[in-house]
């Protein structure tokens, strides 16, 4: 019989409510004692809640989710209490202190959905997502896969795999042992266009994006104003400016929202080829270094003489010395603000061509792996005519949907994933 668990479940306190869950076989002992009697499922109680020895601990609201319809498959109780730090120890106490009642480990409740068949692998992934999402881009698809979208598409995907599998195995049966049959034409059609609808997935923006965001390096050489419009984009004074060349020596990330649209913005060392500095020499490597991992690098030198492919801005439009561009540039002050909404606007733009779509559902690298092994086997079997080499392949692609939504999988990768989320989920 499982272990019967407890924690608190809501906010740190102190708040104005706070919820305490139960889960387990003796959740329905937990009311019992607590609030004095049982309560009808699914119905919220007003019940006083009194510790071993009959002393009030809180008035509450009580509720009853016997199994296996609860969040976590097993018989759930729920109190939900004044908000105080000394109501809501109290009364968790109590509930611990009962026989066969200990506190829960974090990602307990949502290890036992995922163990009782409620939610799948990929649900959960998608559930600890959610609770590390920083902006609207990440909530959104967290959302959308935490809502068995990308599950559903993997059922279904599996279940044409049985089906082609099957249809292998009716060859093999009806064939003579030296004339093994061809498989029929819609057969090898049929793999082809799953194969396609795999591929489909794969090219969508990686989950990774989401927490990583929009990568924009400001470039150029000494003293062009790169860490004062760093300093504006990211509102704040991360970087130190100063008139003085090669005051940037290494490279700055600051990651912020804007529109919701995840960003990491890069200040980097100034770049020329002539210093005497070996600091500054090494920051003009790493400087160069971020231009390859860039999804857009702002270009505050000459013009035209960026990396391939940059954006050219034209900065200090408030100074005296300003240096303007020809041409589609965009013309900026970090001082006066002019351009600064211009400029959010289009990295916004940009991003939102390579940023998964709002509610997109996406897959991490774990997904985007077993997918890519699926559609690899699928793939190969074009070039097959044996139906038992046929059939194998089927069978690896059929694994790999298992391992994604949790049918077959490792208790270390169970470990590593509950282990992101807090206690009392």
């Amino acid at each position: 019989m499982p272990d019967t668990i407890a924690a608190l479940s809501s906010g740190a306190p102190p708040a104005a409510l706070g919820i305490i869950r139960v889960s387990g076989p003796l959740a329905a002992l937990s009311i019992e004692r607590l609030a004095g009697s049982p309560v009808q499922p699914r119905r919220a109680s007003l019940r006083t809640l009194r510790d071993g020895e009959g002393r009030l601990l809180d008035e509450a609201i009580v509720l009853w989710f016997p199994g296996p319809e609860s969040s976590t498959g097993d018989d759930v109780a729920e109190f939900h209490c004044h908000g105080g730090r000394a109501v809501l120890r109290a009364v968790e106490n109590s509930i611990v202190q009962l026989p066969g009642v200990r506190a829960a480990e974090p990602g307990e409740f949502t290890r036992r959905a995922f163990a009782n068949g409620r939610i799948d692998l990929v649900e959960a992934e998608a559930l600890a997502d959610l609770l590390a999402a920083e902006t609207e881009l990440q909530r959104a698809s967290a959302i959308a896969n935490a809502g068995g979208h990308f599950s559903r598409e993997v059922e279904q995907w599996r279940e044409r795999l049985l089906t082609l599998s099957a249809r292998v195995e009716s060859v093999l049966d009806f064939s003579d042992e030296d004339d093994v049959a061809d498989l029929p034409s819609e057969f090898v059609n049929n793999v082809a266009q799953l194969a396609c609808e795999l591929g489909d997935w794969l090219e969508r923006p990686r989950s990774e994006r989401l927490g990583e965001g929009f990568r924009v390096v400001l470039a150029g050489p000494p003293n062009v104003g790169k860490s004062t419009l760093f300093n504006a984009l990211v509102e704040s004074e991360a970087a130190i400016t100063s008139p003085t060349a090669g005051t940037t020596r290494d490279v700055i990330e600051r990651s912020v929202a804007i529109s919701g649209i995840p960003f990491t913005f890069v200040d980097t060392a100034g770049l020329r080829e002539q210093t005497q500095d070996a600091i500054e020499r090494t920051g003009i490597d790493r400087a160069r270094s971020q231009l390859d991992r860039a999804d857009c690098v702002l270009w505050l030198g000459p013009q035209g003489e960026g990396p391939c492919g940059s954006r050219e801005i034209a900065p200090r439009e408030d100074s005296g010395d300003f240096q303007p561009k020809t041409g589609d540039v965009l013309a900026v002050s970090a001082v006066t603000k002019s351009g600064m909404s211009a400029l959010k606007s289009e990295l916004v733009a940009l991003a939102k061509e390579t940023m998964p779509k709002p509610g997109e559902a996406t897959l991490n690298a774990r997904q985007h792996s077993l997918l890519e092994r699926a559609h690899g086997a699928l793939r190969s079997i074009g070039a097959l005519s044996d139906p038992l080499l046929v059939g194998e392949e089927l069978r690896i692609a059929r694994r790999s949907m298992d391992t994604l939504v949790g049918r077959a999988t490792t208790e270390d990768m169970l470990d590593a994933l509950f282990g992101r989320f807090c206690i009392g989920k």
